[in-house]
């Protein structure tokens, strides 16, 4: 026997006298232990800068107390408001017409509101669903406290929009800090007086296009930097490697360049009396007076964001090209098979992985970019990330911005478990 252990009438032991099952169990569980403290920073760093954020985001995607809660920010003191329109909104159901009680509960609320100086805070969680409702609440609290019974009428009187059912409807979904209008109103679905939901009104139906612009414009980018990246993965992975690296340093060029930086510069190359008009213009190609419009568009956009994210699909393509053996291709050829037969049955097979890896990466990127279509796109080319960064900025309807926000990450999650269930996560390959 080694001389770490012997043999005894109990069984093998360690020189200490210590059974050696457990002694090899404290050696397991210490392994253990420090592997888990070495990855314990990293835990918690994605714990609070990733974890905790996406969670923060999915709850203040249903959550909005703006309507029942006053938050004073000079004492920080957090003040119930509206108690009495949702002891109202309570006692009845859905679908029951205002009566004399609720707008007078109505009216008390809103001197209430007047005298906590909330009206506003309060019309702009109703502004959310109902456009104009923030005028109406500080005007209401305003006249509230002069107001006399029959307080409907006299309500009505101040402004007829207080009869407005679907202001009611509003004002009962939003009684409770937890609601899903907003996860509605992201799909361009809003619920009625009666509750049922159905579609906006056509002029105000923008998040769905919106959705869909976004992914078309990113499955193309996807497709086209796909059709750029190939042959020059295939071109590095093929010539000397003294060769293959001095190409390889203009691939990462551009990430030794700021965003803003490439950005910039296509807007200068792709405007109207830029760069590429005057070349065409100069050669005869065009005529000065029919210059071509490549700028705050969805053209200027694809252009730019196709440049900007081709080095995130050369990567994995040349990570899986690099190791293919030539002598296969040269084989098949050998036996008779043509260069395109050769190609299209033996070396791109082994490049599916490093498409999808490509693929996969570049279309997430594409799906959740900002700041080049906010610049070279326009009106035009406008993704629903400028239009989450709009609430989040300068409606302040962060709520709708976090719902909005959920809907993109649930389509990414789906999209990742489509990857796994169709080509597998084992093969992702991005280096």
């Amino acid at each position: 026997m080694a001389d770490s252990t012997t043999s005894t009438e109990i069984g093998l032991t360690t020189v200490d006298g210590k059974p050696l099952k457990e002694a090899l169990a404290y050696a397991q569980t210490r392994a253990r232990r420090r592997a888990l403290l070495l990855v314990l920073p990293l835990l918690l760093f994605i714990l609070v800068t990733f974890i905790l954020p996406i969670g923060q985001m999915l709850q203040r995607s249903v959550y909005n107390d703006g309507f029942t809660m006053h938050h004073n920010l000079g004492t920080g003191e957090d003040t119930p408001i509206m108690v009495n329109l949702a002891a109202w909104f309570d006692d009845n159901e859905l679908g029951v017409e205002p009566d004399e009680a609720a707008y007078a509960a109505l009216v008390t609320d809103l001197i209430e509101l007047k005298r906590l100086r909330a009206p506003g805070s309060a019309g702009t969680r109703i502004n959310y669903g109902l456009s104009g409702s923030r005028s109406l609440f500080t005007q209401g609290a305003r006249k509230a406290a002069k107001l006399e019974a029959p307080f409907k009428e006299a309500l009505i009187g101040v402004n007829e929009k207080w009869e407005n059912p679907k202001l009611w409807q509003v004002m009962r979904s939003a009684s409770s800090s937890y609601t899903g209008a907003f996860y509605l109103a992201a799909i361009d679905r809003t619920q009625n007086a009666d509750g049922d939901v159905e579609r906006v009104e056509e002029n105000r139906r923008v998040y769905v296009k919106l959705f869909g612009r976004t992914l078309a414009v990113s499955l193309l980018i996807t497709f086209l930097t796909f059709l750029l990246a190939y042959p020059i993965a295939h071109l590095l992975a093929t010539l000397p490697l003294r060769y293959s690296n001095l190409l390889m340093i203009f691939v990462l060029l551009p990430f030794w360049t700021s965003l803003l930086v490439r950005t910039t510069s296509w807007m200068i190359l792709l405007q109207s009396q830029g760069v590429l008009n005057d070349a065409m213009v100069g050669t005869g190609i065009l005529d000065d007076a029919n210059r071509i419009q490549m700028m705050y568009n969805k053209t200027g956009t694809i252009i730019a964001m196709t440049h900007i994210l081709l080095p995130f699909m050369v990567l994995p393509l040349y990570s899986v090209m690099r190791p293919i053996n030539p002598s296969y291709v040269r084989a098949a050829r050998s036996l008779g098979a043509t260069s395109w037969t050769a190609f299209r049955r033996i070396y791109f097979p082994q490049t599916v992985p490093g498409i999808g890896a490509g693929a996969l990466l570049v279309f997430i990127l594409a799906v959740g970019y900002y700041i080049t279509p906010a610049l070279v796109g326009g009106a035009d080319g406008t993704l629903i990330s400028n239009l989450i960064a709009f609430h989040m900025t300068k409606s302040l309807n962060w709520s709708m911005a976090a719902a909005l926000a959920s809907l993109l990450l649930g389509g990414i999650l789906i999209l990742y478990w489509l990857y796994d269930r169709l080509v597998g996560i084992d093969n992702l390959k991005l280096g």
